[in-house]
C-alpha cells in the first residue's frame, strides 16, 4: 500500500491547516493531529520564550524511522506528517505538528501518540526554556517510554 509522508525541520512558523491538508486523503476515516505549543509556565515558573535547536539530518532520519515503524504496525496508514520548528518561539507558538491519516480513528490516535513519544525520546532536538526571572535551562530529551 502506498502512503504519503512529509517530514521537516524549519525556522518558519508551523501551520495547522497545511499539515491537516497534507494528511488528508479520501481513504481516511480519521486524521489524528497533535500540536505542541509553547506554554506560559513550567513547574510554576513563568516562561518568556523557548529556544529549539536540532541536528536536522539526523532528526529527519528519525522522523522517517518513526514513519516506517508506524506503517509496519498499522499497514492501512495513508499519511504521516511530522513538522518541527527550531529557533526562538514565544508563548502560543506551535513547536511541533504531527498528523496521521488512517481509515479508522483508533489506529490514527495510537500512531500519533507513538510518533510524538518516539520523537521526543529519540530525535536530536533540544529545548532551552527562558524564564521571566532571567534564568534559563535546557530540557533533557529522552523522557518518554516509547522507543524505536
Amino acid at each position: 500500500m502506498s502512503y504519503f509522508t512529509d517530514f521537516k525541520i524549519t525556522f518558519a512558523p508551523l501551520c495547522l491547516t497545511e499539515v491537516y491538508q497534507l494528511a488528508d486523503n479520501p481513504a481516511n476515516g480519521a486524521i489524528a493531529l497533535m500540536s505542541g505549543t509553547v506554554r506560559c509556565q513550567t513547574e510554576g515558573k513563568k516562561v518568556e520564550y523557548l529556544e529549539y535547536q536540532a541536528y536536522e539530518p539526523m532528526a529527519v532520519t528519525i522522523f522517517k524511522q518513526i514513519g516506517a515503524n508506524l506503517v509496519n504496525q498499522y499497514p492501512d496508514i495513508n499519511s504521516i506528517i511530522i513538522h518541527h520548528r527550531v529557533g526562538k518561539l514565544v508563548i502560543g507558538d506551535i513547536s511541533v505538528l504531527i498528523a496521521v491519516g488512517c481509515p479508522h480513528r483508533q489506529e490514527a490516535f495510537k500512531a500519533c501518540q507513538y510518533a510524538i513519544d518516539t520523537l521526543k525520546h529519540n530525535a536530536p532536538i533540544w529545548k532551552k526554556e527562558h524564564f521571566a526571572d532571567g534564568a534559563s535551562s535546557w530540557v533533557s530529551i529522552g523522557m518518554c517510554e516509547a522507543l524505536i
